[in-house]
């Protein structure tokens, strides 16, 4: 599987389980697994010792996983639909209230014309949607060239770039 990180396609080995019941075997392998399968055998997979991820939507409140952050090498935040925002939520908040500093993916209807504005919340690898061109999606971070506000990614603005006499 291919994804954007950092600007760049890279090949990746984590793969998405979207579906699992919470009383399966823990899956081998780079693994992103839902957050209710996550709770459900927490302190099994504490204790496996292995790298852990899992993947969110709308409907788990960030909160919920602020006290694990520290097991979790990627969360994968989901965007079901185009029209879905609330993962944008979950970007803010991960990265600028609970300091989150671990990779943060998002997954589901990644589009180009959202590339932009997800990294300006935080996140910062993409699985683009397997109908759509990668190489294409990965030109979108060229879209615009100032920003007007702060946002998560700690990129300049367009009035700290300003001198004034």
């Amino acid at each position: 599987m291919q994804v954007i990180k950092d600007k760049s396609i890279i090949n990746d080995e984590w793969s998405l389980i979207r579906n699992i019941e919470n009383s399966d075997p823990i899956p081998d392998g780079d693994v992103i697994l839902p957050f209710l399968f996550w709770e459900a055998n927490r302190e099994k997979l504490i204790n496996s010792k292995d790298k852990h991820a899992i993947w969110v939507d709308g409907s788990i409140e960030t909160e919920s996983i602020a006290n694990d952050l520290k097991y979790f090498i990627i969360i994968a935040l989901d965007f079901p639909t185009f029209k879905d925002g609330r993962s944008y939520s979950h970007a803010r908040l991960l990265r600028e209230r609970y300091k989150y500093e671990g990779e943060l993916r998002a997954i589901g209807d990644v589009l180009q014309d959202q590339l932009f504005f997800m990294k300006r919340c935080g996140i910062d690898s993409f699985k683009v949607r397997d109908d759509k061109n990668i190489e294409e999606a990965l030109k979108s971070f060229k879209d615009f060239s100032v920003r007007y506000q702060a946002a998560a990614d700690d990129d300049a603005t367009i009035s700290s770039q300003r001198k004034f006499k």
